[in-house]
């Protein structure tokens, strides 16, 4: 600390040079904010999914159906302890742009299956009791301003009803939360049976199965056990791990981690080129300086850190700060306005930020601080 007061001064011999280095900085981890944030997003919730829950869809494709008469086939399966059913609705809230996911579930086994959607007591029971009740996420009844009591009309192009039409309503009973950071809270949950007595097709199929195994460890071997079950029938299936599906499910869009990591990578190369410039053109300012500081007796480990310490309290600064508004500007809500199921800034990028930071200041001050080492005091007091 008895050395911050030089540090200091040598950071602020150039006041606007080191202001702009502080914002460059600054900009650049706001945006690593915002991407981790999109990530988060994009990845449709693989942080928080289950280690015991595994998908188990039909071999051709996932938007093949399979018979609902397999579930109690997958039930007497050795090592699995829940299994619920999952289909995919596709409606839209009054105009094509209103999109969100709707599925229709059992509501009972669904709830257990998925313990981090909280949902009050007095709803679920409202739930069980209303044929067209739905529970909804908080997110989604935030954006259309959803009530429980409302009644709302999905279009849907997919499912007909045995009337002809392609409206449904449901009838808002409950509005669920989520028990950690990453639960997607934009879902829309209704109830099986009413959806399948009332839709024209189709009847007795769904889309894919949710599958709680007993033991973490055992998924593989269940997962098999549950393909060869269905071996050789007409609609053979494959069974993996939740993240495993929620990951293949969202590269679909490309492989989200190697496109941020190359967009952070361009940033954070052409920050550190900024910072290293200004810390270079800062030691060739100074050099008599430092050849005083020599001939006073300091030694060249001493001169070593002195610039070191000013490029990392640099880059520190300025990485603390943009953390710090890329989380509160990622607090305010997702900027897409309810695209992403989640979006928010994770502890462990906000830590891996931090270490970034820290890196960026060694690295742009590395070789301007081996040069201040090096420097002989009688030549730096010659180019005085």
């Amino acid at each position: 600390m008895k050395y911050l007061v030089l540090v200091m001064a040598g950071l602020w011999r150039r006041k606007l040079r080191t202001a702009l280095t502080l914002f460059s900085v600054l900009v650049a981890f706001v945006l690593f904010a915002y991407l981790s944030a999109i990530r988060v997003g994009l990845g449709q919730g693989v942080d928080v999914a289950g280690a015991d829950r595994m998908f188990v869809w039909h071999a051709v494709s996932l938007a093949q159906p399979l018979p609902v008469s397999y579930l109690d086939r997958i039930r007497r399966i050795p090592g699995v302890k829940l299994v619920i059913h999952q289909s995919w609705f596709g409606g839209v809230y009054q105009d094509p742009k209103n999109f969100f996911a709707q599925m229709p579930v059992e509501p009972e086994p669904f709830l257990q299956m998925y313990p981090e959607y909280l949902l009050p007591e007095e709803q679920k029971e409202a739930w069980l009791r209303t044929r067209t009740g739905a529970i909804v996420g908080r997110r989604t009844a935030e954006r259309f301003g959803f009530k429980i009591g409302d009644r709302i009309p999905l279009q849907t192009g997919i499912w007909m009803k045995e009337d002809g039409s392609t409206t449904w309503e449901f009838d808002i009973v409950g509005i669920f939360d989520g028990a950690k950071p990453g639960t997607d809270l934009t879902p829309m949950f209704f109830r099986y049976d009413y959806f399948d007595e009332t839709r024209g097709v189709g009847k007795g199929l769904v889309g894919w199965y949710v599958v709680r195994v007993e033991d973490p460890s055992l998924a593989p071997a269940v997962a098999r056990a549950i393909e060869r079950e269905f071996a050789n029938s007409s609609a053979e299936v494959k069974a993996e791990s939740e993240k495993a599906f929620l990951q293949s499910w969202a590269k679909q869009i490309g492989d989200i981690g190697l496109i941020l990591t190359a967009i952070l990578s361009a940033v954070f190369f052409t920050i550190l080129l900024v910072a290293g410039n200004t810390m270079a053109q800062s030691v060739r300012e100074r050099t008599a300086e430092l050849g005083v500081l020599k001939a006073m007796g300091f030694t060249h480990g001493q001169v070593l850190g002195l610039v070191l310490a000013e490029s990392c309290l640099l880059s520190g600064t300025g990485c603390v700060l943009g953390l710090a508004l890329g989380w509160l500007a990622t607090a305010g809500g997702d900027p897409t306005g309810g695209a992403l199921p989640v979006f928010y800034f994770p502890g462990k990028d906000m830590a891996a930020g931090l270490g970034l930071g820290l890196l960026l200041g060694l690295a742009s001050g590395a070789l301007p601080a081996w040069q201040a080492m090096r420097l002989r005091v009688a030549e730096a007091l010659r180019r005085h």
